[in-house]
């Protein structure tokens, strides 16, 4: 690959939009959640896989049920998606802390319990 290849494949990923939304890491085994909003949903969620396969997550009850049941019991989903904006100036800071509000109250509705960390992710 050319410099200019490489230059050209680094500008278009940073160009390229990021699916912003509200995502869930799922204790399926004891019908838990860690509810979160973010601009890059799928780095989000690789963070919070990395974090747990190496004993760095700073939910650390979370942390207690992935070692102790297995990364098996665990699912990494996307539960909403922000429509991508042409305004250039858009802050989707409160638009996400809205749509999160909503989804963990749709969850405890429903049932399901969240892990203390929820509140942080914003």
């Amino acid at each position: 690959m050319s410099n200019i290849d490489r230059k050209a494949r680094i500008r278009e990923y940073k160009e390229t939009p990021r699916p912003a939304g509200v995502y869930r890491v799922r204790n399926s085994m004891r019908g838990k959640s860690l509810i979160g909003s973010t601009i890059d949903i799928p780095s989000m969620l690789n963070r919070h896989r990395f974090q747990l396969e190496n004993g760095l997550h700073p939910d650390k009850e979370l942390l207690g049920d992935w070692n102790e049941i297995g990364a098996d019991a665990f699912e990494f989903e996307t539960l909403d998606q922000l429509e991508p904006s042409d305004k250039p100036a858009y802050d989707p800071t409160e638009d996400l802390a809205v749509l999160k509000s909503m989804w963990i109250e749709k969850l405890t509705a429903s049932g399901e319990t969240l892990y203390q960390q929820s509140k942080r992710y914003t």
